[in-house]
């Protein structure tokens, strides 16, 4: 059974940084997609970034200038530096994980508001 546990997400002020991060457990093919998604209130799901296990990494539109993803094979984890966070940022984010399967987080609020 495949897990995935998001943390660091939370309440910032604008213009402020979080880094969210996402470990996955359980039995999980070397070679797999990890990525963030976020789901805004009232929007459709959206994505953040991907970044696969050699690296190769994919931004959906209008996130590569603020969002890096990284991750770290060896811990199975994925992260997401935010910086320079706008209202607009406001979701739930959701990491992901596409290998023989696709997987999902139970995803983390994160909330710009002064």
């Amino acid at each position: 059974q495949v897990q995935l546990v998001e943390s660091g997400g939370g309440l910032v002020q604008p213009g402020g940084s979080l880094r969210l991060s996402c470990v996955a457990s359980g039995v999980i093919f070397k070679t797999n997609i990890m990525g963030w998604y976020r789901r805004a209130p009232g929007k459709q799901r959206e994505l953040v970034a991907r970044i696969d296990t050699l690296g190769s990494v994919f931004y959906g539109d209008g996130m590569k200038d603020r969002f890096t993803i990284s991750r770290d094979n060896d811990k199975d984890t994925v992260y997401l530096q935010m910086n320079s966070l706008k209202p607009e940022d406001t979701a739930v984010y959701y990491c992901n994980l596409d290998t023989d399967q696709i997987y999902w987080g139970q995803g983390i609020q994160v909330t710009v508001s002064a």
